[in-house]
């Protein structure tokens, strides 16, 4: 009786022991948000397009749909949500026309001033625009014509690198595509000559632990990259559905197709926007993952700047 109830002990310390390792071993997933602010249609500005986390603002832009002629950013502060259309100091209105599709952005400081650079994605004049800004108030800093073998081209996302005393190195994206690409520290123009690193596996990532069968049919948006861990954000809509892919250990200098990881994804299925869920553009600040959204139902549009719930980036 004694060896019996000593084997039923040890028979439920091992039961016991590959339960826990199974749910720590489960993948992270993150599929619920908070709203921060909304982003709200202007008389021009009506799709939302590039986005960018900075230590305390979150900045959107939004464009005339279907045009691309004509721009607004919003700002938004992270925690407070407080929101506010950024003024073109350069002619003092509350739009602009440089930014094409505006499609996404990323922020970078030089001299101690601060500076998006934006991917137009328009096929003449400029495919990289820097702007200025103070506050609440921007400028035309710099245009910039993007080449690829020779020929124009059009990346849909953009990621700050590296700056160093001379130099800015970006990521760009290009559907599934990542090149690297650089320009001299303070020049306002030239040309940014790219170089294929390595492209993005989509079909076949896991979400949730399992794969999503029609993943290979969603729309390309932005991306972020944490350049101190290496990791690589990618989001991709469809419907009311939107999904954020990782991958890690990914530089400069990868190559090949760079795997989705395995153990961390996110996504929303939003049932309350069934008509479009769409994330634009994700960045990380202060460890937690924001983005932007186009979104709307029956009753009309309801864009705006949201943070996933509980993630921390590690």
């Amino acid at each position: 009786m004694q060896l019996g109830r000593r084997l039923t002990a040890l028979v439920a310390m091992v039961l016991g022991f590959v339960v826990l390792s199974g749910n720590a071993a489960q993948a992270a997933y993150y599929n619920t948000y908070t709203d921060i602010a909304s982003t709200p249609d202007t008389s021009c500005c009506t799709g939302v397009q590039g986005f960018a986390a900075g230590a305390t603002y979150l900045y959107s832009i939004k464009n005339r749909t279907n045009y691309d002629d004509v721009s607004v950013i919003y700002r938004v502060h992270k925690t407070t949500g407080a929101r506010v259309v950024m003024k073109n100091g350069t002619n003092n209105t509350s739009s602009n026309t440089w930014l094409g599709h505006g499609n996404d952005m990323t922020i970078v400081d030089i001299d101690g001033k601060h500076h998006m650079f934006i991917v137009t994605m328009k096929s003449s004049g400029a495919q990289l625009v820097r702007l200025r800004y103070d506050g609440t108030t921007y400028y035309h800093a710099g245009s910039y014509q993007v080449r690829l073998n020779g020929a124009v081209s059009t990346p849909s996302g953009i990621n700050r690198v590296s700056v160093t005393g001379t130099t800015i190195t970006f990521m760009f994206k290009s559907g599934r595509t990542i090149y690297n690409g650089s320009v001299p520290l303070r020049a306002s123009s030239g040309t940014i000559n790219l170089t294929k690193a390595f492209s993005l596996q989509v079909e076949g990532a896991l979400v949730n632990g399992a794969p999503v069968p029609d993943l290979g049919t969603f729309t390309n948006q932005g991306f972020f990259y944490d350049e101190s861990k290496k990791v690589l954000y990618y989001p991709l809509t469809k419907d009311n559905r939107s999904i954020v892919l990782v991958y890690r250990n990914v530089s400069p200098t990868t190559t090949g197709t760079a795997p989705a990881a395995t153990n961390l994804s996110f996504r929303i299925t939003s049932s309350k926007y069934s008509s479009k869920f769409e994330i634009e553009g994700v960045g990380i600040s202060g460890g937690k993952l924001y983005f932007s959204t186009n979104r709307a139902n029956s009753s009309g549009a309801y864009d705006g700047v949201h943070v996933f719930n509980g993630y921390v980036a590690a």
